[in-house]
């Protein structure tokens, strides 16, 4: 029986000293759901390509396909070898104006396309925005369970340039009427922003008291 102990023992410690193999059990299923995912929109992105016709999306496009193919590359070898990555995690950098306009314009509704020759930018684009916008919310619940700390950082790094894509799509969507922002009435957006407000002072925090030490109100 203590021999086996002592086997089980080696076998486990053999394990702890290799770094690929520095992971949860949750953080493996997640790591996998994530890869899978950015596969998906690398997919996806050469798909839509075939369709889209403004040369400004496609430039938008490409420019995320790359991006989104060197950080999968990075999240592969730091999942794969439990240690920091060859190369360094980058910054996305979106191009044009973070210009909003605001306001609804008329517009005709929306409905399923009919066939492939329904498919326009519009569509394409909405179609980009969806994917970016749930790999945004996967990587970040996976970076908060993921045990393995080279894993984690890679993926939280990458977690604000997804926002940055998917802002980037937005302003395309928004400047082309694609995706129009309502605002509320000038007085209730007034009374709402002005509805908090900083602290004043230092608070005044409650004083320690060693839990052992507590009365027993229970008495």
């Amino acid at each position: 029986m203590q021999q086996g102990m002592q086997q089980q023992g080696q076998t486990y410690s053999s394990q702890n000293i290799q770094p690929q193999l520095n992971h949860g059990g949750h953080e493996m299923f997640d790591l996998h759901e994530v890869l899978a995912g950015m596969i998906n929109v690398l997919d996806q992105y050469m798909i839509f390509r075939t369709f889209v016709k403004d040369q400004e999306l496609l430039d938008i496009l490409d420019r995320q396909y790359h991006f989104i193919l060197s950080e999968y590359d990075t999240t592969v070898e730091s999942f794969s070898t439990g240690r920091k990555p060859s190369r360094e995690t980058s910054t996305y950098m979106m191009k044009g104006s973070t210009q909003v306009t605001y306001g609804l314009k008329p517009s005709q509704p929306k409905k399923p396309n009919q066939s492939l020759a329904d498919v326009k930018d519009a569509g394409i684009s909405g179609h980009m925005l969806g994917l970016i916008k749930s790999s945004a919310s996967l990587l970040t619940m996976t970076a908060v369970e993921a045990t393995n700390p080279v894993v984690r950082r890679v993926l939280a790094s990458q977690v604000q340039n997804y926002i940055e894509m998917a802002y980037e799509i937005f302003l395309y969507q928004n400047k082309n009427a694609y995706y129009q922002v309502p605002q509320l009435q000038q007085s209730d957006m007034q009374q709402m922003v002005k509805g908090y407000a900083e602290h004043q002072g230092e608070p005044s925090m409650p004083s320690y008291q060693n839990p052992n030490q507590r009365p027993n109100y229970m008495n």
